[in-house]
C-alpha cells in the first residue's frame, strides 16, 4: 500500500510553511517545508523526540540547548529529544529549510509566547 499527497492537499500557512503530519498516512515521521523571509523562524520550543533539519536555501542561526550556529544549504543539524530549540533566517535571502519530525504526529511544547517571531 502507498498513498499520494498532492501539493493541493497540503495548503501553505500566511508565512508559507506547509505541514505533513505522518500518522495518517501509516509514516512513522512528520515534516514542516518552511519558506521564511528574513527575521522570521520559530520560537524557543521542543519536542519529545529528535527533529532534524536539512536547510535548502539560505542562512539559519539556530539555537540548540542555548548554543547558536549558523547552518547554510545543504548543512544538517540534528537536535536531540527534550532539547530546547529555534531558528531565524539571517537574511539577506529566503531560507528554505525542511524539519523532519521523527514522529507520525509533530507535538511540541513553546517556551516563549509565540510559536512564530
Amino acid at each position: 500500500m502507498f498513498h499520494v499527497i498532492r501539493q493541493k492537499d497540503l495548503p501553505p500557512s500566511p508565512n508559507r510553511t506547509i505541514e505533513f503530519q505522518g500518522e495518517a498516512h501509516g509514516a512513522g515521521i512528520s515534516f514542516l517545508l518552511v519558506d521564511n523571509e528574513p527575521g522570521q523562524g520559530p520560537g524557543l520550543h521542543l519536542h519529545p523526540y529528535a527533529e532534524t533539519w536539512v536547510v535548502r536555501a539560505g542562512r539559519a542561526l539556530v539555537t540548540a540547548d542555548e548554543v547558536e550556529i549558523e547552518a547554510g544549504p545543504g548543512d544538517v543539524v540534528v537536535v536531540e529529544p527534550n532539547t530546547p530549540h529555534c531558528f531565524r533566517n539571517l537574511g539577506p535571502e529566503r531560507l528554505e529549510i525542511v524539519c523532519i519530525h521523527a514522529a507520525g504526529r509533530m507535538i511540541t511544547e513553546w517556551l516563549n509566547d509565540s510559536p512564530t517571531t
